[in-house]
C-alpha cells in the first residue's frame, strides 16, 4: 500500500541520489550544475580525454608542418565538442522531464 509517508521517504531518498556534483563533467563546459551518476562522469571524462589528445595530436602535426592532418583533428575535435554539448543537453531534458513526474501533492 503507498502511504504519505513512502513517497515522502521515496522523494527524500531520490533527491539525495541526484545531489552529488561532479566538476569533472563540467570541464569545457560553463555550467557545473549538472547531477550526474558516476557512469556518466566516466563517460565524459573519457571524452575530454579524448578530445585532449586530438588537440594534441593536432599540434605536433603543426610542428611537423602536416597543414592537412592539423585541420582535420581540428575539425574532429570542434564535432567531439558539439556533441558533448548536445548529449549533455538531452540528459538534462531527460532529467527535468523525469522530475517533473514526481508526484507533487505530498
Amino acid at each position: 500500500m503507498i502511504t504519505r509517508s513512502n513517497l515522502a521517504e521515496q522523494l527524500r531518498e531520490y533527491q539525495i541520489r541526484s545531489k552529488h556534483d561532479w566538476a569533472s563533467v563540467s570541464f569545457f563546459s560553463s555550467t557545473s550544475n549538472l547531477t550526474s551518476s558516476r557512469v556518466d562522469v566516466v563517460i565524459f571524462v573519457i571524452w575530454e580525454l579524448v578530445i585532449i589528445a586530438f588537440l594534441v595530436f593536432s599540434a605536433v602535426s603543426l610542428y611537423y608542418r602536416h597543414l592537412r592532418l592539423a585541420f582535420i583533428l581540428v575539425c574532429i575535435t570542434l564535432l567531439l565538442l558539439l556533441c558533448i554539448k548536445i548529449t549533455k543537453q538531452v540528459r538534462l531534458a531527460r532529467k527535468k522531464r523525469r522530475r517533473m513526474l514526481l508526484p507533487l501533492s505530498m
